[in-house]
């Protein structure tokens, strides 16, 4: 199973496993608050393509396709969270105020199709 939670919000006890899927450090965030298991930037989208979609709903389609072309060449980085997925519950900790919006939710779909 995996869920997707904001870096900002306390953890839950049905978290299971905890992963940053951020390129950047969360603003005023202390790394033992945060209470990872790790962070993976590589799953993150590039800074080019971060900086064009800036959140904007209107990109999310084409965001998504983007940032799938890329996750699709780093197999190597996201097949061991997928196997962890099958395994137990894992969520993917992001930053952005757009709770709908993010790379979170995006990789989330992503992993999810390949669950399939």
């Amino acid at each position: 199973m995996i869920c997707v939670r904001r870096v900002y919000e306390p953890r839950s006890p049905q978290d299971g496993k905890r992963y940053l899927v951020e390129r950047l450090w969360p603003r005023g965030m202390r790394k033992e608050a945060l209470e990872l298991d790790g962070w993976l930037k590589e799953l993150a989208p590039s800074d080019t393509l971060r900086r064009w979609f800036q959140h904007d709903p209107a990109k999310w389609e084409e965001f998504k396709r983007r940032y799938y072309a890329e996750l699709e060449h780093r197999s190597e980085h996201w097949l061991p969270l997928l196997q962890e997925a099958q395994a137990g519950t894992v969520t993917l900790l992001y930053s952005a105020r757009d709770t709908q919006h993010n790379n979170a939710i995006a990789l989330k779909e992503f992993l999810e199709q390949r669950l399939k």
